[in-house]
């Protein structure tokens, strides 16, 4: 539930307030409680084929008792309630969106016209190969690409998200010790690791083994020491890892993993920080998952559609999932087929070849920038990333100091703590009120090591004046909460909703609406 402003509310919220658009201040309404009997948006033309009995074609138990209860409403009303939904919205088109560990850059739009054009956007999943030789090249060329930008040379485009890209990588490495005649138990993880990497460890059927994180942010590596044994299956980590710091040791964090013949998977979710700079392949590691939904500009999309490739080493080739993408010179020139004998694979991790649509933007992104333009991407993602650190620790000094390092790479980690204990303003209180700031919150409470902790990631598609007015919105926060806590504690107060009790919406959502 939302709480009020004391009577001496600063005059920040008062602006803030009178800031709030007409749009902001309506009470949302669902489709269902708009409308009236008889209106219509669409009246659907003659089928043209013989009409026939519904009762004929559906059985008596799919049958409703009575008519669904649809809204009826006129084109006009359809249009402006989802035009109005569409506002309420923050994207990254309208403002910063500093998400950490989810590299929420920009999407150009000449990705959209490329992914929009007819021989992409109709092509059919199950064409066959031969009439589909254009989108088998581009995902061939993808491929080539992503296995050049990891270090790694075999490339499969097939899992649906990052997080299906984990589940490949721990049943790629199962596959392979199992061919090797070693059933292994364990998955070493780092504490900083996001979530996704326990769960996929749980889900592929192994117990996970947490590895400490050392004073300087990176992995512990006594601690790796004593948990790596011939019991260990892989080390899942990132690097740059979550704190946003390049761990200095991993080359001997390859070394003493590889020593048991276990293998190293790097979750690709913070490659925007070394591409073009280093290779995952060249630090060591056999396996490889990217997000094109994140390095390499298709948009998040709510949720999907996304893409997980999986890049890996020769050793791990044989198992990786069937089909795979071949080219031939013939007569004609290169042909692009699939070959679906690959007696060792660990099988399709879904149906076709992948989301087709992710692969295009992915590609037209990679071709536009070139090895250079991949380089210099992530130059300026650390510069930024730097910057924002320096100007928050010149605005904010020690009430949100940097929990790991001195510098960082592409994101870094702040702790809300000394400004908890001194105004009982949280992470979660700054989070709300910079929503009335016209930004959207940064990652809160995550990795899970660092208390209050705020995860923010500027990116390189972002100008120096926003870094600067995030900066100065954070800074005008925190004076805030030293001259009035309540402010920061009741908001936000410019957005449609304001505070949920979010414990009860996650236990008891309301999903259904009465009629």
């Amino acid at each position: 539930m939302s709480r009020e402003p004391s009577s001496e509310t600063s005059a920040a919220v008062v602006a803030s307030r009178e800031g709030a658009t007409p749009m902001q201040r309506d009470a949302a309404v669902t489709i269902f409680e708009k409308g009236a009997p008889g209106r219509r948006a669409f009246d659907c033309p003659a089928p043209g084929v013989p009409e026939r009995d519904p009762l004929e074609l559906l059985p008596a138990s799919l049958r409703r008792g009575e008519p669904a209860r649809l809204p009826e409403v006129s084109e006009p009303e359809l249009v402006r309630h989802y035009v109005r939904l569409s506002r309420r919205n923050f994207d990254l088109d309208s403002g910063f969106y500093p998400l950490g560990s989810c590299t929420m850059k920009h999407n150009p739009r000449l990705h959209e016209r490329v992914a929009a054009l007819p021989g992409h956007a109709r092509l059919h999943p199950l064409q066959d190969p031969g009439r589909a030789q254009g989108a088998l090249e581009l995902m061939w060329g993808l491929e080539r690409a992503l296995g050049e930008i990891a270090g790694l040379p075999y490339v499969s485009l097939q899992p649906a998200a990052g997080s299906q890209g984990e589940l490949a990588g721990v049943l790629l490495t199962r596959a392979y010790h199992e061919a090797q005649g070693s059933r292994r138990t364990k998955v070493l993880t780092p504490d900083s690791a996001h979530g996704t990497n326990p769960a996929t460890v749980t889900m592929a059927g192994y117990e996970v083994v947490k590895v400490a994180t050392n004073a300087d942010g990176g992995v512990d590596i006594d601690d790796l020491r004593a948990k790596v044994d011939e019991q260990v299956a892989c080390l899942m980590l990132t690097n740059p890892n979550t704190l946003g710091i390049f761990d200095p040791a991993i080359e001997q964090i390859a070394a003493l993993v590889h020593e048991v013949g276990a293998t190293l998977y790097y979750d690709g979710a913070n490659l925007n920080a070394i591409m073009g700079k280093t290779r995952p392949g060249d630090m060591g590691f056999d396996i490889v998952h990217f997000n094109l939904h994140k390095s390499f500009t298709q948009p998040h999309g709510g949720g999907g559609p996304g893409a997980g490739p999986i890049a890996v080493s020769e050793r791990i080739e044989p198992f990786l999932p069937a089909p795979v993408i071949t080219r031939s010179e013939t007569a004609d020139g290169p042909r692009f087929d699939l070959d679906h004998d690959r007696p060792r694979s660990i099988g399709r991790l879904r149906g076709f070849q992948g989301n087709y649509g992710v692969f295009v933007r992915s590609y037209a992104y990679i071709r536009s920038l070139g090895a250079e333009g991949l380089r210099e991407a992530s130059e300026i993602a650390v510069l930024n990333a730097n910057y924002l650190l320096a100007r928050l620790r010149e605005l904010c000094g020690d009430d949100l100091p940097l929990a790991f390092g001195e510098r960082c790479m592409h994101e870094f980690v702040l702790s809300a703590t000394p400004l908890k204990r001194e105004t009982g303003v949280r992470t979660l209180d700054i989070a709300k009120r910079l929503l009335d700031h016209g930004f959207h919150p940064p990652t809160v409470y995550f990795p899970l090591l660092v208390d209050e902790a705020l995860l923010i990631e500027p990116t390189e598609t972002e100008t120096r004046e926003t870094l600067d007015e995030f900066a100065q919105a954070l800074a005008a926060i925190v004076g805030e909460a030293r001259e009035d806590p309540q402010v920061a504690q009741s908001a936000p107060y410019t957005t449609p909703v304001r505070r949920l009790d979010e414990a009860a919406a996650a236990k008891r959502p309301v999903i259904r609406q009465a009629l």
